[in-house]
């Protein structure tokens, strides 16, 4: 699994990285940084998590 961003529609309200920190976190701009692209079955739930509680649907796993 992966997770997919679409950078031009996220608008850094860092939910995602409250939700998944072991994945993503806010850079010092407000930007959205992804640590890592690649979802272990581990990091499944943690990876869905983000993407349900992002208001802007900028995050998806494919």
């Amino acid at each position: 699994m992966k997770i997919v961003l679409d950078r031009p529609r996220c608008e850094g309200h860092g939910l995602c990285g409250e939700a998944a920190p072991s994945l993503m976190h806010l850079d010092d701009e407000g930007e959205l940084v992804l640590d890592r692209e690649e979802v272990t079955e581990a990091d499944a739930a943690e990876a869905g998590a983000a993407v349900r509680v992002c208001p802007v649907a900028a995050l998806r796993i494919a």
